[in-house]
């Protein structure tokens, strides 16, 4: 594994200077915007993992002051004790940062990579925890495969539900994320290495509207450079409801479905691929009342796949015979999208 960020994202801050042999250091980067209470069990999740190795937690405030309370790193904390023991290598450390790229998650998740002085880099959402093996198990199976990516299984917690979503490798490849998104390798299980990361794979798209379907966008490009290893388990508790920022951004999903459609080829040239993201559209434009658009595109979508469901939904909404409120509530307590 390969430990020098490159020169455009090097670190502000120096690792750790004692690496335990085989442990690397793992940069958590959690980008959050007005979530306080959720922030707090998201870090506390990271900071309790069993891992033997080191782990620094950046924590990344979105259009928001930071909240330096958070913090263990005496560069980041003005209350910090001065005195402590500068040469210590601390193995849990949270640094808190303000995003100083776009507005929004891309930029901030790009803010806490650009601080992340780990060999590997990992991503978790603001209202999502992790189960204490994560990192254990995902840096055993990245050394075991040779892969720069991880991902695992989640636990979707919907209300007083909870589904267990746990893809197989042969679920993380390029065309089966295009065609069915498969959101059991959701952002916040995605383990890599900081190298490909930077370089091979990119940064998150700053360019998406609204960053929205920013994680699907990444993921994809994940599976185009490599494979991508899987823990078979479910490591990450998601939490699903009403907190969601783009429950109600209809027009911001549908120019976010439009820059995808035109950025990735295979979206454009795999005919179940393209009623996926067809039947969202179609959806999209039904859940803002705009009935002619939502059955057109709900035509299309149904010409390219008659099994699409997406496009039965947009139907049934642009209809009037049910909400788009009611039938993400119905797709969301089974575990799944729209």
């Amino acid at each position: 594994m390969d430990t020098q960020p490159t020169p455009s994202t090097a670190p502000s801050t120096t690792a750790p200077s004692a690496v335990p042999p085989g442990m690397p250091l793992v940069s958590v980067v959690i980008a959050t915007r007005d979530r306080p209470q959720l922030l707090r069990v998201a870090v506390r999740a990271v900071l309790d993992q069993d891992y033997a190795g080191p782990v620094e937690c950046v924590v990344v405030f979105d259009q928001a002051p930071p909240d330096t309370s958070l913090a263990t790193d005496p560069e980041e904390d003005p209350d910090a004790d001065p005195d402590a023991d500068a040469g210590a290598a601390p193995t849990r450390s949270v640094r808190v940062v303000g995003n100083v790229r776009t507005p929004g998650l891309a930029g901030a998740r790009n803010s806490g990579i650009d601080r992340a002085a780990g060999e590997l880099v990992a991503f978790c959402d603001d209202d999502d925890e992790w189960l204490p093996e994560k990192l254990r198990l995902q840096v055993a199976q990245l050394s075991a495969t040779g892969a720069d990516v991880a991902v695992s299984g989640i636990e979707v917690h919907y209300g007083d539900r909870v589904i267990t979503r746990v893809p197989a490798a042969s679920d993380v490849v390029a065309t089966s994320i295009a065609r069915r998104r498969v959101m059991e390798a959701h952002p916040s299980t995605v383990l890599v290495r900081a190298r490909a990361l930077r370089e091979r794979i990119g940064l998150v798209d700053e360019k998406i509207p609204g960053s929205y379907g920013e994680d699907f966008d990444w993921i994809l490009r994940a599976a185009q450079a490599g494979p991508i290893a899987v823990v078979e388990r479910p490591l990450v508790k998601v939490l699903w409801g009403s907190q969601s920022y783009f429950s109600d951004r209809w027009a911001t999903i549908i120019e976010a479905i439009d820059y995808g459609l035109v950025k990735h080829e295979v979206l454009r040239t795999d005919p179940v691929a393209q009623a996926r993201q067809q039947g969202r559209k179609a959806f999209a434009y039904a859940a803002i009342g705009d009935r002619r658009a939502a059955l057109r595109w709900a035509r299309h979508t149904l010409r390219l796949n008659p099994r699409d469901p997406r496009a039965y939904a947009a139907i049934v909404v642009a209809l009037g015979l049910v909400s788009a409120d009611r039938a993400m509530r119905l797709a969301n307590s089974a575990g799944r999208g729209i």
